[in-house]
């Protein structure tokens, strides 16, 4: 969106690039845009994202927004080039139309210390807690040689790590010829780009790995040994009730043959605190998940009724109920982070240099580095892991 806006002429734009997941992701656009609109009175305070695809009037009628485009428009050339020229002040069409993924795949993230390949988009799955299929559309993947090739441009542009990213990821190739599977995708990523350093995948469906996956996952020092779940709950009866596809016992397993083919994987994982008709025992199962599945990291999120979503009209729980679930849940997190990071001290593993004097290893746990170990970001460096502060592990350079 930075060069799209840049070449049509709007580089001094404030582009606001919205989440409609929560209400309160809303709640917190809003008070974006009227920052922007406050820091920045001569320019132009472009909306889009999830929140704008799915209430375009909304953002259209504040005054403090030029224009809002659409998920799909904000990647076409022709829609930044039409606002340039005040030809348009809405641009958001059907998203549920779309059947492809636009030509936006980037090749290079400058400084960062790792590069984001988004392989997939949208959502064909109808949670009942969920709007973002109504700001995504349907899932659409992107073809193998496709991601191969941007792979390989983001390493000859610098960086070592590159995280696969999509909204459903683990349904990538089901809408492509002969519907691969997520696993052949890693593959090819891996064989194609040879001087990847590392390959990290983000969040994925705990009911659609399929065995390649697992194999690279288990059995690919190149692939990092970390894997984020969307969980969203440790009650069958919860699960079923969000629509979910796995049950408790899935992820229980799922964790542990994990950990048995590749005993240093670390897990991360979402869970919602205080889903409509939640019983005290039904969230006592998310609670004890935590220690169950051996999750290392922790994703809190309290319930917020989405307007358009089935779980906004079934029995609501109390919000102060809601908030002390949603602590009691983040304390176990923390605890559990704790725990894991003190257990590495000792270990020496090879990670990425961040800004700021941190890295991240391979398991992701965050590393504060000692003043004579700071390298420049996406350095790969020698670490050993010295201490632990807080939720973030001490750590020196050995190849300083």
């Amino acid at each position: 969106m930075r060069r799209l806006a840049g070449q049509a002429g709007l580089g001094d734009a404030v582009i606001i690039n919205s989440c409609a997941v929560t209400n309160e992701a809303v709640r917190q656009t809003r008070q974006q845009i009227r920052r922007a609109r406050r820091d920045n009175p001569g320019a132009k305070v472009v909306v889009t994202g999830c929140a704008a695809q799915i209430d375009a009037d909304a953002f259209a009628k504040m005054t403090e927004v030029d224009a809002v485009i659409g998920n799909a428009e904000k990647l076409d050339p022709a829609a930044w080039t039409a606002l340039a020229a005040s030809r348009m002040r809405v641009a958001v069409n059907d998203i549920m139309m779309v059947r492809e993924n636009a030509a936006h795949l980037i090749d290079g993230y400058g400084d960062r210390a790792r590069a984001f390949l988004q392989i997939q988009n949208g959502c064909d799955h109808r949670c009942t807690f969920c709007i973002i299929p109504y700001g995504r559309g349907p899932s659409r993947s992107v073809p193998i040689a496709d991601a191969v090739a941007a792979a390989r441009r983001l390493v000859a542009a610098g960086h070592a790590e590159i995280v696969l990213t999509g909204v459903d990821m683990t349904s990538w190739g089901q809408d492509l010829e002969g519907a691969p599977r997520l696993g052949l995708l890693v593959g090819a990523i891996l064989d194609g780009a040879p001087d990847l350093f590392r390959l990290r995948l983000s969040s994925v469906d705990c009911a659609e790995i399929d065995e390649a996956l697992f194999d690279r996952l288990t059995g690919d020092r190149r692939v990092a040994p970390y894997l984020h779940l969307s969980l969203q709950a440790g009650s069958n009866l919860i699960l079923k009730r969000m629509k979910r596809r796995h049950t408790r016992e899935d992820a229980i397993a799922l964790a542990a043959a994990l950990r048995a083919r590749r005993p240093e994987i670390a897990i991360g994982a979402d869970l919602i605190a205080g889903f409509p008709t939640e019983t005290d025992a039904m969230f006592e199962e998310s609670l004890g998940l935590i220690a169950e599945a051996g999750v290392n990291y922790l994703h809190v999120f309290p319930y917020s009724a989405r307007s358009g979503t089935p779980a906004a009209r079934m029995p609501q729980l109390n919000g102060a109920l809601i908030a002390d679930r949603a602590r009691r849940l983040r304390a176990a997190g923390e605890a559990a982070t704790s725990a894991f990071l003190d257990s590495l001290v000792g270990h020496i593993d090879d990670a990425v240099v961040e800004s700021g004097g941190r890295a991240r290893l391979s398991n992701f746990a965050p590393v504060r580095l000692s003043a004579n170990s700071i390298g420049a970001p996406g350095d790969i460096a020698r670490l050993r892991v010295t201490g632990r502060d807080g939720e973030i592990a001490l750590g020196e350079r050995l190849d300083a």
